[in-house]
């Protein structure tokens, strides 16, 4: 996203939901049995009453056993080091047209619904996240559907349709999806009215796969899961005592110095801060493209890698690089990583996970005054944390700085502390609009060392 304090797509989306708050396609398959097992907690600080600040629930599906629960209709587990589920006997065919195309074209689908998942924490937004393979002529459709509170059904609303590349389908969100309880803002499943008391309390998801008729590709769905949580109004946030002082040694790339390049990606990299977070935690774990992959790329360009990321998270119905479970999805494309999104609830979580070589990309928006040596104010912008200084100050590599060399920042705990956690602030205009509450993504190895794996469930993620 731009770092300019100008409204922001997904600031606007959720400014109806934040608004809300102050003011007071498919056909169903058998559930399965409601569940609670594999479910992570994670509460931030407690409040002046005693109870947990943000209760965070995520739930996810990866095993072999995952994959043989729920309902298959012509899908089939695979067993091996990364489990995952992929067709076995499509169900049919179908005819898509893609809305950003025009173009309709057949594909041969088969479904895998999850069993419920209650809820630890009845929920007013859910987000999914999922780790795929998808080769040439193959892609995925997710689904989420819900019980609320009061007894009733959402319908089952599309959180997504991916596929890594852009030859087959326009990776796409889907607008205009609603209940008149629930709505869907891009990429994440909103309650309309949190006043109201109305609240998640279970869902299931669906995974649609897609091929190409008369072959036997398929994709393959490693990681589908989803974090609810329940966020309160707040316009600052308990402080938190620094309790590490690390670095990790994460690649630097400035966003900045993309500007005008691709500009059919969400105008270029002045907007380019979530895919260019991406690919520096990407390279972290080692990940590489390769010079085949990068061969699109005009060979004037530096970092090339940057401006692959950026086609490959775009989301043509956003019309932006910032869908937060396209980019998680993006990273696991690369070899034995995982991509999630989030919560967290403080930053003694985050040094958490820094402890244990992990580090994060982050969410928030702030005034140029709120943050000291940013330069700049955004209504929404990534960041990737990389560490803590002895002070307990965040160091932060900023893909909104002019250069490379110039991406390393350290920004005050406290500050930043606040920008990310809360959930309401006041914008240029004198405004009260949302904050992203804690939303972060976390990159991470297929197969965890156990340090990691303690660190990652100590936050709520398995």
């Amino acid at each position: 996203m731009s770092r300019a304090e100008q409204p922001s797509r997904r600031t606007l989306l959720a400014a109806a939901v934040a608004a809300a708050v102050t003011g007071s396609a498919g056909t169903a398959v058998a559930a399965g049995t409601a569940t609670t097992a594999g479910t992570a907690t994670a509460a931030g600080p407690a409040t002046a009453a005693g109870a947990p600040a943000r209760p965070i629930d995520n739930r996810a599906w990866t095993t072999y056993t995952d994959w043989r629960s729920g309902g298959s209709k012509g899908t089939r587990a695979v067993a091996g080091a990364r489990p995952g589920l992929a067709i076995a006997a499509p169900l049919g065919t179908l005819d898509y047209t893609d809305p950003h195309t025009g173009e309709t074209s057949r594909w041969e689908y088969a479904t895998w619904t999850s069993p419920v998942h209650r809820l630890a924490f009845p929920a007013t937004e859910v987000i999914p996240s999922w780790n795929a393979r998808t080769p040439e002529g193959t892609w995925i459709q997710i689904e989420l559907k819900g019980t609320y509170s009061d007894g009733t059904d959402t319908p089952w609303y599309v959180m997504g349709r991916w596929a890594a590349g852009d030859q087959d389908i326009r990776r796409t969100s889907v607008d205009d999806q609603g209940d008149g309880k629930s709505s869907v803002w891009t990429d994440t499943f909103a309650v309309d009215d949190p006043a109201s008391g109305l609240r998640l309390e279970s869902y299931r998801l669906r995974l649609t796969l897609y091929r190409r008729p008369g072959t036997r590709l398929t994709p393959t769905v490693w990681r589908l899961g989803a974090m609810g949580s329940d966020i309160p109004d707040r316009f600052t946030v308990p402080a938190t005592t620094a309790g590490l002082a690390q670095e990790l040694a994460v690649p630097r790339y400035s966003q900045e110095t993309h500007v005008g390049q691709y500009p059919e990606y969400d105008n270029g990299g002045e907007a380019w801060c979530s895919p260019t977070s991406s690919q520096m935690i990407i390279e972290y774990w080692g990940g590489r493209l390769t010079d085949e992959q990068l061969s699109w790329v005009d060979p004037a360009y530096a970092d090339p890698q940057v401006c692959h990321a950026a086609r490959h998270t775009y989301d043509y119905q956003y019309a932006g690089c910032g869908n937060w479970p396209f980019n998680a999805a993006y990273a696991a494309t690369f070899k034995d990583l995982q991509g999630v999104v989030t919560r967290l609830g403080s930053l003694t979580e985050l040094e958490q996970l820094i402890a244990a070589g992990i580090p994060a990309i982050t969410s928030q928006s702030f005034l140029k005054e709120e943050l000291t040596g940013a330069g700049y104010g955004t209504s929404g912008h990534l960041m990737t944390v990389i560490g803590f200084t002895a002070e307990g100050d965040v160091i932060a590599n900023d893909p909104a700085s002019p250069s490379n060399e110039a991406v390393r920042r350290v920004y005050r705990r406290r500050e930043w502390e606040n920008i990310w956690l809360r959930t309401k602030r006041y914008n240029a205009s004198g405004k009260v609009v949302s904050g992203t509450g804690g939303v972060c993504y976390l990159y991470f190895p297929a197969r965890p060392t156990p340090r990691q794996r303690a660190a990652l469930a100590a936050v709520g993620v398995r």
